[in-house]
């Protein structure tokens, strides 16, 4: 024989079997009832609290059959036989830690049902309304919701309302539009990949589900090898909080920082080396830097065209799909001209050079 303990479903006021819808209307009506904002009686409190943990329980398909099956006691990990001979989970243990106002906020979408349906009048609560069914002298009460909308309301009303619809019991709250932040990385980072840790600072509602505080958060970004620029890392529902949004998405794209000798190009990486006018005519050996340090020689015996290039293969930037491949550096040449000529090197040129 199970010994079931508290009984969830009696706490509601409905019957074992009850559907989701049911039990959905049933928390309804009995949380709007025994709010202790609006149920000033002795014990107020521990009923709302007492009706929060039996929605979470009958709400959730697995605990709701732990509970069936085994009752409170197998819930919270003490009763039945524990592996798996048809016994409650040995490693399944409950206990309700939530806030039965931020469970309340929630499912009314974060709105304050009370006030929209009396406007404030009171203190919110009309004194003389049937407190076993608040909304029984509007002909909403019970399982009592029309197609058109709740009772004597238009369908525009009642889907305002914090869920309390005829096909739903919250209304999905809007989420925030992203937040995009730009996240520099050098090349070095981008070749070698590297953890960022960025501080954001954000709004996150207290347990109350009321009133907000303000957090800090490090948020890390794993840089991988070969990123290009532009690529977007995304944090889900980082943004700031209230009692009736969905927190924003928090996304970094990446750009590149400027370098200093090193302009990039996909995956490949461009070095411009300047050469005298008399190495462009009569060839020359430059060293090119790579991006971990080293050198690699670069020599030419044609004439150097301004803008020629060479390309030296596997020294760019990982490619992004293949990270143990890498692009290429291409070293573009820039010629520098002399800003005058003596006469006596104009006359040897001259002689030298073809007119065309």
């Amino acid at each position: 024989m199970v010994k079931m303990g508290k009984d969830y479903y009696d706490v509601l006021g409905i019957k074992k079997g009850a559907s989701e819808d049911d039990i959905k209307k049933a928390y309804r009506k009995q949380a709007l009832r025994f709010h202790p904002d609006k149920n000033k009686s002795a014990g107020a409190e521990d009923k709302f609290k007492e009706i929060a943990e039996a929605y979470d329980v009958l709400s959730d398909e697995k605990k709701k059959d732990i509970y069936d099956r085994f009752g409170e006691e197998g819930l919270k990990g003490g009763g039945g036989p524990p592996g798996n001979n048809g016994g409650c989970p040995g490693n399944f243990s409950y206990s309700f830690q939530g806030d039965p106002h931020v469970i309340f906020s929630e499912f009314f979408g974060g709105r304050n049902p009370f006030e929209q349906l009396f406007g404030g009048r009171n203190g919110g609560m009309d004194e003389q309304m049937d407190t076993e069914d608040p909304f029984a002298r509007f002909g909403m009460g019970g399982g009592g919701m029309g197609g058109g909308g709740m009772g004597g309301f238009p369908r525009s009303f009642s889907s305002g309302m914090g869920g309390m619809g005829p096909h739903s019991s919250v209304v999905k709250k809007p989420q925030d539009p992203p937040v995009v932040h730009d996240l520099h990385v050098t090349l070095e980072e981008v070749l070698s990949g590297c953890l960022k840790k960025m501080k954001i600072s954000r709004k996150r509602v207290n347990p109350d589900g009321r009133t907000i505080k303000m957090e800090d958060k490090i948020l890390e970004v794993q840089i991988k090898k070969g990123w290009k620029e532009g690529t977007k890392i995304t944090f889900p529902k980082e943004g700031d909080e209230t009692p009736t949004n969905i927190p924003a998405d928090v996304v970094f794209v990446l750009k590149d920082k400027s370098h200093h000798k090193f302009k990039r190009d996909g995956s490949n990486i461009v070095y411009t080396a300047t050469v005298s006018l008399r190495d462009a005519l009569c060839g020359c050996t430059i060293n090119a830097p790579t991006l971990d340090g080293r050198t690699v020689t670069v020599s030419t015996t044609d004439v150097v065209q301004p803008g020629m290039k060479r390309r030296i293969n596997g020294e760019g930037l990982p490619y992004p799909k293949r990270p143990d491949r890498r692009g290429d550096l291409l070293v573009e040449f820039e010629v520098k001209f002399p800003e005058r000529l003596s006469q006596s090197a104009r006359d040897t040129i001259a002689q030298v050079l073809p007119r065309c």
